[in-house]
């Protein structure tokens, strides 16, 4: 399947050029789907950053994203979208971090990193050392916790808001309602035992009660079938009318259309082309020109 996200050239040489260029600094290179992802050490984020920016060409910071991780040491990565408007090419810098142990902040390098930290600070509770201004940016004034963390909890949390009903500003408590929240990762394409909302054909198609969509067809019994369909009779070869026999067209049809009709009229050129009233036209003398009338005078000019 290819990728969804839109095609980049790929860089050539940039796996040496990332590991001569930033040396102990650089943990891992992986490319995968087209993409170039590198992870590094967190303190050094700040000078490599400076380092892929001045040596390799990344001029621009496209994104800065959290992802959360609950089962590692280190939950939170710390995801940097790099773009060379110069070479056409996009890089992926993470680094890892937890919750108490900052990420240097890289305002210094890009200064739009510093609503993007923020964003990340907001969700997930990363902390950004250097940051000059890390204050929630999506959330309310007061609000505690970090909203896209997995373990954050979708009850027991007040929310403020601006009621339209009374006209004024509304504690109440907060109702994420999420009735996928629920997750027990088997596909219901491999047979999960439970229905699915809204899949009133269950059951309906030959299949067990509560059975989701059935199992896909294994190699084996996708080439079985090909062979079944491949011995049947082939379908029947649709009329058509490429040959002269079918159409009517033919030696023998000009023949017939060239004798003269039953009228006396004869099909040569010739009497198609002149009809009695084009031959009568011919003979008739022509006509002098007609003298252009003289302009008529208006009423009461004469007078």
């Amino acid at each position: 399947m290819a990728s969804p996200a839109p095609l980049i050239a790929p860089r050539e040489g940039i796996g040496a050029a990332l590991k001569k260029l930033l040396g102990d600094d650089l943990i891992d290179h992986v490319f995968a789907v087209g993409e170039d992802s590198v992870t590094v050490r967190r303190d050094a984020i700040a000078g490599v950053m400076i380092s892929l920016r001045d040596n390799l060409g990344y001029q621009q910071l496209m994104e800065i994203a959290g992802v959360d991780y609950p089962g590692r040491a280190e939950r939170f990565e710390v995801v940097y979208h790099l773009l060379s408007v110069t070479k056409n090419h996009r890089l992926r810098v993470r680094v890892c971090t937890d919750e108490a142990t900052p990420v240097p902040s890289i305002v210094p390098v890009w200064p739009v990193a510093g609503w993007l930290e923020r964003e990340v600070f907001d969700m997930y509770g990363v902390l950004f050392a250097g940051n000059p201004d890390l204050r929630r940016i999506l959330t309310d004034y007061g609000f505690q916790g970090h909203p896209q963390r997995k373990d954050f909890p979708l009850t027991g949390y007040i929310e403020l808001r601006y009621s339209e009903e009374d006209k004024r500003v509304v504690y109440e408590p907060v109702k994420l309602a999420q009735d996928f929240r629920s997750f027990d990762f088997l596909s219901p394409w491999e047979g999960a035992d439970y229905v699915l909302p809204g899949d009133e054909k269950a059951g309906g198609t030959g299949e067990a009660p509560g059975k989701g969509a059935p199992t896909p067809m294994t190699a084996q019994q996708v080439k079985k079938a090909d062979d079944e369909a491949a011995k049947k009779a082939p379908p029947p070869t649709p009329k058509t009318t490429e040959k002269t026999a079918q159409t009517g067209a033919g030696a023998n049809t000009n023949l017939k259309a060239a004798k003269p009709s039953r009228d006396g009229a004869k099909t040569t050129a010739a009497a198609k082309a002149k009809t009695p009233a084009t031959k009568k036209a011919e003979k008739a003398p022509a006509k002098a020109p007609a003298k252009p009338r003289a302009p008529r005078k208006p009423k009461g000019e004469g007078k």
